[in-house]
């Protein structure tokens, strides 16, 4: 599918329940977008008449979920892509593509991520869970940066985030691995770059959330005590539905329209904790990001 020129891109707006004003943004790149709440999203999106960039690694489940969408929205467009953005060259390919098709991006949200029982490798030499929880979100964002001016960021995070612990010497897990921590200190890398983009790109609103604990195929990576726990456990968690609903209003809301740098629960301003609003880990994590990937800092 190719771009939409800037005169086909209208603004759309949609109707939203009382005292819940909505500002749909013109064009959406969701990451993620296949499962959980980043599918409950690309749905509600297109219901509000989003035009949506849905990125996920399984061709086949993001065609089916661009029907879905084009099946619930009211002729926005719908675009595909595939990537699997644990590799850093896919995210890199998946920025050139969308330069291409896209002169401008509205919203970018930072979805994709999972927990993995065992600490591996991407061929690319990154601990995995880093790789596409945290080293993925910034390379993407800041390749597409000048296409997101005056937009949004929305980076999907986690109150899990509270029991990471950033050690800036040992970002591949050499040291040693438990999978929570590692997801968890994933999450914190996600909020200490959503802080720091706020800082270095004004133009930009970034800001990330927690979708609380919720019912998807999160944790369903491999046989594991965690896929065991989340199996059980799947009856008292939130629905899909439920955990995008930070995700669409920071994406669409206008009371959202001013926030930048904040953490957010339920649609609420939250603090995060103490190593989440160290400034100075938020600088360091950037520059060692960076030169992880290959970007100046």
């Amino acid at each position: 599918m190719g771009a939409s020129s800037v005169g086909e891109i209208a603004h759309l707006t949609a109707a939203a329940p009382a005292g819940h004003t909505q500002v749909v943004a013109r064009l959406i790149l969701l990451t993620g977008a296949t499962r959980g709440i980043g599918r409950a999203a690309a749905i509600e999106l297109a219901r509000q008449g989003a035009d949506l960039a849905l990125v996920g690694r399984d061709g086949e489940r993001v065609s089916t979920l661009a029907a879905e969408c084009r099946a619930a929205g009211s002729g926005a467009r719908i675009h595909e892509h595939v990537a699997d953005l644990a590799l850093m060259s896919e995210v890199r390919a998946l920025a050139a593509e969308a330069r291409d098709r896209y002169p401008q991006i509205d919203v970018l949200a930072n979805n994709a991520g999972a927990v993995f029982a065992s600490r591996r490798l991407t061929p690319e030499g990154f601990e995995q869970t880093f790789a596409l929880n945290h080293l993925s979100p910034f390379l993407l964002t800041n390749l597409l940066r000048d296409l997101l001016a005056g937009g949004r960021v929305v980076t999907t995070s986690s109150d899990a985030h509270r029991s990471g612990l950033l050690d800036l010497s040992d970002l591949r897990s050499e040291q040693s691995y438990s999978p929570l921590r590692v997801y968890g200190t994933s999450k914190l890398c996600n909020i200490l770059f959503t802080r720091e983009l706020a800082r270095r790109a004004p133009e930009l609103h970034a800001n990330c959330f927690h979708p609380g604990v919720v019912r998807t195929g999160f944790g369903k990576n491999e046989n594991s005590l965690i896929k065991l726990g989340t199996t059980l456990a799947a009856p008292f968690l939130r629905s899909p539905k439920r955990g995008a609903r930070s995700l669409v209003w920071l994406a669409t809301s206008d009371g959202a329209a001013t926030l930048t740098g904040d953490y957010i629960v339920d649609e609420k301003v939250v603090q995060p904790s103490a190593q989440a609003r160290d400034l100075t880990l938020a600088e360091l994590l950037w520059s060692a990001s960076a030169e992880l990937v290959g970007l100046p800092a």
